[in-house]
């Protein structure tokens, strides 16, 4: 497979492909090779045979319209999440997708609201404390805590405790040094024994918390299973909760990480939005999830997603031989000017009622089709619930903010984010 690309994308290694930047006088600049090449392009990575996909309607033929031609092939963390959803493919994925896709929906959340606003409520303490000293917060740090609270909330019942965290945050820092291209067999030579023993850890204890709750939790749903559907085993228990817990708690983190870091920028959206209504009003709902919505835009869950060609086809005209690596990168086609005007530039109202674009394949932060990630829902309700609280009662200062962006399996700030807690005025 030879098209235009290679004149533009010669052999270039992995690290290359993830990271455009300059290295000596010498620019890898991806955005700049799909604007010029169009929505699909193909080049090579030593012998392997590499399709970026950028185009939104190609973007919906692969992710969409024939997900079983461009599948899953395998998952680099599989040592550590095992038979998680996030690795099984084919029957055991469909299998685990149907028992837990319920949960995840708009109405199965409900069950679990009272653990987000209680997760919620702690932050919001502690970050009234902070502001009544001046503390200097690492908001990184914060947001990490409260992601994986409500996590360990909704799976046990229980607050999470400070060693549990600890045993997460190992195991969730080992997840994100994967790079986000793998090696064509989906494999890693990362060591992850260590992250294995404190995940297994967490694990043992969350099943322990939950077999004593009286209220309804995710674990109790997995447990259900292993009782009543054959093949659904407490080593698939520890493998999906370990999954929700450590694959899931990071996205989350990072994009309310990117959010404050673009207010301190952009004061103003964090203006716009508390005027767009009073306190629990539909018009302050819609204004808080145009600044989720518009964060992910700029830097999405999952910016790079690598399919497998299980067949020989072909996407946008250019083929695509059984084997080949398709790549496809919402973080490229987030920033197409013709799809997204001044794409560079954060601009919230572009997701309010009269300029929201529904084309499919244009926008596809969490994925699209039947892998399209299973806790978009949960996410964005735990980000609405803790905006609400803490935007009208609290300005945040950065006083320390990355220089770089890190592109591994996240897309994330680079180092720490420290700030001051300013209280505000309640509105």
């Amino acid at each position: 497979m030879v098209t235009a690309a290679d004149s533009i994308l010669p052999e270039l290694d992995a690290e290359e492909v993830v990271r455009w930047r300059a290295d000596g006088g010498r620019l890898v600049d991806l955005l700049t090779a799909a604007q010029r090449l169009g929505p699909v392009a193909g080049f090579r990575i030593g012998e392997r045979q590499v399709v970026l996909v950028t185009g939104p309607e190609e973007v919906q033929q692969v992710l969409a319209r024939e997900p079983d031609t461009y599948v899953k092939h395998g998952h680099r963390a599989k040592v550590l999440l095992g038979d998680g959803m996030l690795c099984a493919a084919g029957e055991p994925w469909r299998r685990q997708r149907k028992l837990l896709q319920p949960q995840f929906t708009v109405r199965g959340i409900r069950a679990y609201e009272p653990q987000l606003r209680a997760a919620v409520a702690a932050v919001a303490d502690r970050w009234r404390a902070a502001a009544e000293t001046g503390e200097l917060r690492e908001l990184d740090a914060d947001l990490r805590y409260f992601s994986l609270d409500v996590i360990w909330r909704s799976l046990t019942a229980q607050a999470l405790d400070e060693p549990t965290y600890r045993q997460l945050v190992a195991a969730g820092d080992s997840l994100a040094a994967i790079p986000a291209f793998a090696p064509a067999t989906g494999e890693t030579s990362a060591d992850f024994s260590r992250a294995v023993a404190d995940a297994d850890l967490a694990a043992e204890h969350a099943i322990g918390l939950a077999r004593q709750a009286e209220e309804p939790t995710l674990i109790g749903v997995l447990l259900q299973a292993v009782r009543e559907l054959p093949g659904y085993d407490e080593k698939l228990v520890r493998d999906e909760l370990l999954t929700l817990m450590v694959a899931g708690y990071e996205t989350t983190a990072t994009t309310l990480g990117w959010l404050f870091l673009l207010l301190d920028a952009h004061p103003e959206e964090r203006d716009r939005a508390l005027s767009a209504g009073p306190a629990g009003s539909a018009g302050r709902a819609a204004a808080i999830r145009a600044l989720i919505d518009e964060t992910l835009r700029l830097y999405p869950v999952a910016w790079l997603m690598p399919r497998h060609a299980a067949e020989t086809g072909s996407v946008g005209g250019v083929p695509v031989p059984a084997g080949a690596t398709v790549l496809l990168c919402p973080y490229l086609t987030h920033r197409d000017p013709e799809l997204w005007p001044d794409p560079e530039t954060f601009r919230p109202q572009r997701f309010l009622a009269a300029e929201r674009r529904s084309a499919p394949g244009t926008y596809f932060p969490f994925g699209l089709g039947p892998r399209a990630c299973i806790g978009a829902q949960f996410a964005l309700r735990e980000m609405t619930l803790l905006l609400e609280e803490v935007l009208p009662a609290f300005r945040p200062e950065i006083r320390e903010r990355p220089d770089e962006v890190g592109y591994r399996l996240t897309v994330h700030p680079d180092g720490p984010v420290r700030a001051v807690l300013h209280p505000e005025p309640i509105r």
